[in-house]
């Protein structure tokens, strides 16, 4: 049975390929699964994500292999837009507008953060991306809406 487009977002948010599982879309799921896995072991991305939680930014970049981290923004993206699409209800015109512009600004959150500071504030590669996601996810809602696409 297919799931409602939010909660799919949610569990594809939390682990890629899980909404592609609730839409019944099995291969794909392992798939996504298996690349989020690779992409997490070869980054070092739990010892940065832990690194940064206590505050130590510096050793959290020095730690992370950024290489293999751009890689994150996309699956995830991907993901969640594929489960999204997937379930059933109306189709939505440019609905994928704010899963592009998300995966672009948390790719660029990756890019500048072992060097970008906010009020003189390191954030890092954990805590960069996120923030700049909301800019990403906002300017692809307003181009959606524009373009003529309707809100999920």
């Amino acid at each position: 049975m297919r799931s409602n487009r939010i909660q799919l977002l949610i569990w594809s948010s939390i682990l890629p390929g899980i909404g592609q599982f609730m839409n019944q879309k099995y291969m794909k799921g392992i798939v996504l699964i298996a690349l989020v896995l690779i992409v997490n072991i070869q980054s070092n991305y739990n010892e940065t994500i832990i690194l940064s939680l206590y505050g130590n930014t510096d050793e959290a970049i020095k730690t992370i292999d950024y290489q293999w981290l751009l890689f994150y923004p996309c699956i995830y993206f991907f993901a969640m837009y594929d489960a999204f699409k997937d379930a059933k209800g109306k189709d939505l015109p440019y609905s994928f507008l704010p899963f592009v512009f998300a995966t672009y600004t948390a790719t660029l959150g990756i890019i500048f953060s072992s060097n970008f500071r906010v009020w003189g504030v390191q954030l890092g590669p954990v805590f960069l991306p996120a923030l700049f996601l909301l800019p990403g996810l906002l300017v692809g809602y307003i181009m959606m809406r524009l373009l003529g696409g309707q809100s999920p």
